[in-house]
C-alpha cells in the first residue's frame, strides 16, 4: 500500500505495489476471483477490513491504493469506513469516476489512488477536506511513495532511483520492475523499497499485474518468499 509503480513497456502495462504494513498485521488472503456487483473482480484480502490495495476487474480497470494524500496526516482514534473498502467499492463500478465524483469519503482516512480505466492512468486523492483527480500520461513511467512513511525529501529521491530505473532498462520486462520492487537500495531498510523498520513497520508483500493484448496476469508473493509467488492468469 506504500510503493506503486506504473511501467508502460512496448508490450504491456505493468502496475506493480509494495504494501508495507505493521508485522504483526494478519497475512492478506492470496488473491482470489470475488464476484462484486455482478462484476468478476481479483485482488487479494486483507482479513482485517475485508477491503483491499490491489484490485483489478474483468474490464481491465485497475485500483491501487496508498495511505495518506499529498502530506502525512495526523491519524484520528477511529474512522467511518476502512480505505481498502473503498476500493472494493470502486472497482465494482463500471463508471469509477462517476463514482469518485459522487462517493461520501467523510470521516474516511486520507488516502490515494492509482486509478488505470479505459487505458488512461489517473491518480484520485482524498486529504480530508477535498477529493481531487488527475489524469496522468499513460505513456510515461510513474511512482508513487505513501507520505505517511515517507517525508517530500524522501519521495523525491525515490522518484531519481526509478527514473534512472527507466532510463537505464530499454524495453522494461514485469521481472525488471520486480527486481526494482525488491532490491532496490535493500541496505537501506528505513527508505529501500524493501523497508523492515524499528518501529515493525516492514514490507509484508509485492502484487504486480502485467496487462498485453490477449491476458492479464497478476504474480503476488513475500519478498522473502518469491519463489513461491501465487501467479493467476485472466485470458
Amino acid at each position: 500500500m506504500c510503493t506503486v509503480s506504473f511501467v508502460k513497456s512496448h508490450q504491456s502495462i505493468i502496475i506493480t505495489s509494495n504494501r508495507d504494513e505493521h508485522k504483526d498485521r494478519l497475512p492478506a488472503l492470496k488473491p482470489d476471483v470475488y464476484v462484486l456487483n455482478d462484476i468478476k473482480t481479483l485482488f487479494p484480502k486483507d482479513p482485517k477490513g475485508n477491503g483491499t490495495w490491489f484490485a483489478f476487474n474483468e474490464f481491465d480497470t485497475v485500483i491501487v491504493l496508498l495511505n495518506g494524500a499529498d502530506e502525512k496526516h495526523s491519524p484520528k482514534a477511529t474512522y467511518r469506513k476502512s480505505r481498502g473498502l473503498i476500493v472494493l467499492d470502486m472497482i465494482a463500478s463500471t463508471k469509477p469516476l462517476t463514482l469518485w465524483e459522487s462517493i461520501n469519503l467523510k470521516d474516511i482516512e486520507p488516502f490515494t489512488l492509482v486509478l488505470f480505466y479505459e487505458h488512461k492512468l489517473y491518480q484520485l486523492r482524498w486529504n480530508e477536506l477535498k477529493k481531487t483527480c488527475i489524469q496522468l500520461d499513460s505513456s510515461q513511467h510513474h511512482i508513487w511513495s505513501s507520505s505517511t512513511l515517507y517525508n517530500p525529501e524522501i519521495r523525491n529521491l525515490r522518484q531519481h532511483w526509478f527514473e534512472n530505473f527507466t532510463s537505464v532498462s530499454g524495453d522494461i520486462q514485469p521481472s525488471d520492475v520486480i527486481n526494482f520492487h525488491t532490491n532496490t537500495y535493500r541496505e537501506d531498510i528505513e527508505n529501500g523499497l524493501i523497508i523492515n523498520r524499528k518501529n515493525g513497520v516492514q514490507t509484508k508483500s509485492i502484487t504486480q499485474l502485467v496487462i498485453t493484448n490477449d491476458k492479464s496476469t497478476l504474480t503476488h508473493f513475500h519478498p522473502k518468499d518469491k519463489e513461491k509467488s501465487s501467479q493467476i492468469v485472466v485470458l
